[in-house]
């Protein structure tokens, strides 16, 4: 028994020296090791990760055993068990938590046309083939795609005076496109648009998510500036093509959200080349290349490149989004990785976050 107590010790301190690669933290001391134990000659383990998107997970693995085996004396074999715990953004003074919802990322664009609710709708049923809890907003209060990308056509119900979402592939998803009459225009003032928008927030039967994602409208208006302004927003992710105009645009909503106290979590280059449904050959019909340095300019994340493809097109259309109805694709698996570098992203902020001093919202933007 002493011997077992002095090998787990031994394994203990071992472990100490292994980081997350997102946090650089000792994996021991952020309590992502649990339940370590000794059966005989076997090491095992409990590694409770920031997200189950996360892409290091064979990186981590690795560094372990390196660790361990060879090291601590006795062991020859390390058996892990994955767990993932996502992390909460933690509240911000002024700002409205959603009961439930651990992340809240807001999927913006500078521009109209770039793909924004493409890849927003993608990258949350990939999110959520990674095992999180993962609703989607559709934010987008005069134009509202989201329904038409899901062939969502049923109203959503109202139960104890609070709207339950309509599910799509096991995806929880609001928008007014599935409330108000097909091609009825939505002519508001900002008030009704900004009511509208808390009743989507603070109104609706979310549960527990571990993101809620939010296909916001294109610009700088009065949609964005009520998310900032009135829930703990995790971070903005930016969409761009990658042209200059787009580029161009793209800047005043990195400002914006930047002014607001919003973390910008990276940037996203879609239509980053065209693939040839044929030969599978790529050309860069936009350009390419754009998104990449305009991150590097901003000393952002560069979240990953998503190239115009045929089945991405028609799965939106038919209310299959590539993701949900081709998994397996190539293509499919481009909306993987950017969603685990995603991920990554929010756990670094969050974790930044927790560190850092408690901060006020911040300062209000004149509306003209």
């Amino acid at each position: 028994m002493a011997d077992e107590r002095k090998t787990l010790a031994a394994l203990e301190d071992s472990l100490s020296g292994v980081e997350d690669p997102e946090l650089h933290r000792s994996l021991m001391h952020l309590g992502m090791l649990k339940n370590l134990r000794i059966e005989g000659t076997t090491a095992k383990m409990r590694v409770v990760l920031t997200t189950p998107a996360c892409p290091l997970r064979e990186r981590i693995q690795a560094e372990i055993e390196a660790a361990v085996l060879g090291v601590v004396a006795g062991i020859e074999r390390v058996e892990l068990q994955w767990d993932s715990d996502v992390s909460r953004t933690r509240g911000v003074i002024g700002r409205q938590e959603i009961p439930g919802v651990r992340n809240i990322i807001a999927i913006s664009a500078g521009k109209g046309g770039v793909g924004k609710t493409t890849v927003a709708v993608n990258l949350a049923f990939a999110l959520l083939r990674s095992g999180a809890r993962v609703g989607l907003l559709d934010a987008d209060i005069y134009g509202p795609n989201v329904p038409i990308m899901l062939g969502l056509t049923d109203q959503p119900t109202v139960v104890a005076d609070r709207m339950v979402p309509l599910r799509k592939g096991g995806l929880k998803v609001v928008s007014i496109g599935t409330i108000i009459e097909p091609d009825r225009p939505v002519i508001w003032r900002g008030p009704m648009l900004v009511g509208a928008l808390k009743q989507f927030l603070f109104e609706v039967d979310w549960g527990e998510l571990d993101y809620l994602v939010c296909d916001m409208p294109p610009g700088t208006g009065d949609v964005q500036l009520t998310l900032a302004q009135s829930i703990p927003l995790t971070g903005a992710v930016i969409v761009t093509t990658p042209q200059d105009v787009s580029l161009a645009d793209v800047g005043r909503g990195i400002a914006m959200f930047q002014q607001l106290r919003v973390p910008v979590l990276g940037v996203i280059e879609n239509m980053s080349g065209f693939v040839c449904p044929h030969c599978g050959g790529l050309t860069d019909i936009f350009s390419r290349g754009g998104g990449r340095k305009l991150a590097q300019d901003r000393e952002l994340p560069f979240l990953g490149e998503i190239p115009l493809h045929l089945a991405v097109r028609l799965g939106g259309g038919e209310g299959q989004p590539l993701v949900l109805a081709q998994p397996e694709s190539a293509q499919a698996k481009i909306f993987e990785q950017v969603a685990s570098t995603l991920a990554g992203q929010v756990s670094q902020v969050n974790f930044q976050t927790a560190e850092a001093p408690e901060m006020p919202a911040g300062p209000r933007v004149a509306r003209p």
